[in-house]
């Protein structure tokens, strides 16, 4: 097994929206956005598997020490191999993959967040590192614009994973939404745990959608024109968190109850739809 067939059997499955996101990318572009990807679910899984925190650690140093061998052109793991041979072509900067770990410790520290303000870094190292590597590998023209589009669609993506997964996070006794609108709603960890969504669960969890929507509003209203098509790969995980959120919250935010899909043909559609659009939308312009 080579060390891209590695990283793809990690990141791209089966169904997952990142599968989609990579519809008609150059073959250079979509193997570095999958050794990316492959880097941060592999870090990820040390805070999900490893209850012992002090072997987690541990295994979070390895990775520390592995990224110095991956910049200094020695990696060792496979997913540090593929991308030993794209950082200077794609421009991606040691301290953006150091932020990502980062945020794997805060998942080994934390098991709670009294409010937005602290969560807003888990959200830049979790969501909007991710965000920025994304938009380095497929490029753009607006040196600032596009930074702040990929900053807040990476924050965006993040909360929205945090909140599809509320109740198997506060199983497994960490909670992402802040601890003051959890109390302003008057719901507390218990009430994560059970099977059932209450009214006051229900509210909670509208709000946190609200916020997403201001989060969508943020990013498009700061995409420039002259680079939709090349961000084209963000956009598509964007559009299918957010017919997916639609249909969360047609059903009643029921999070504790079910788990609501889209299927893998649906997203395919829409996946190929907006690379139609957005190509449209590019040809006219340069056309123009």
């Amino acid at each position: 097994m080579t060390a891209d067939d590695y990283c793809h059997n990690l990141a791209v499955q089966q169904g997952v929206d990142f599968r989609y996101s990579l519809l008609k990318l150059p073959l250079a572009q979509r193997q570095t956005l999958v050794a990316v990807h492959a880097f941060y679910l592999e870090t990820a899984r040390i805070s999900q598997e490893c209850r012992d925190p002090g072997v987690a650690r541990t295994k979070l140093d390895w990775w520390r020490a592995e990224l110095g061998r991956l910049f200094a052109g020695d990696p060792h793991h496979p997913i540090t191999r593929a991308l030993q041979p794209r950082l200077t072509t794609f421009n991606l900067p040691e301290e953006y993959f150091r932020e990502i770990l980062d945020g794997i410790a805060m998942d080994i520290d934390y098991d709670a967040y009294p409010s937005l303000t602290e969560l807003t870094l888990y959200l830049h190292r979790h969501g909007s590192i991710p965000g920025l590597l994304a938009a380095e590998i497929t490029g753009y023209q607006d040196r600032r614009a596009t930074p702040r589009f990929a900053h807040e669609a990476g924050a965006l993506l993040r909360l929205f994973d945090l909140l599809c997964a509320v109740r198997h996070h506060a199983q497994h006794g960490h909670f992402y939404l802040p601890e003051d609108e959890m109390q302003r709603f008057g719901v507390g960890p218990g009430d994560l745990l059970a099977a059932q969504t209450t009214d006051r669960v229900r509210q909670l969890f509208a709000f946190q959608a609200a916020r997403i929507h201001e989060y969508y509003r943020r990013a498009l209203d700061a995409l420039p024109e002259t680079d939709r098509y090349a961000q084209s790969h963000l956009l598509i995980r964007l559009e299918l968190a957010m017919a997916l959120l639609a249909e969360i919250a047609g059903e009643g935010y029921r999070l504790l109850e079910q788990q609501t899909r889209l299927t893998p043909l649906r997203k395919l559609w829409m996946a190929w739809r907006l690379l139609v659009r957005e190509q449209r939308r590019y040809r006219q312009k340069v056309a123009a």
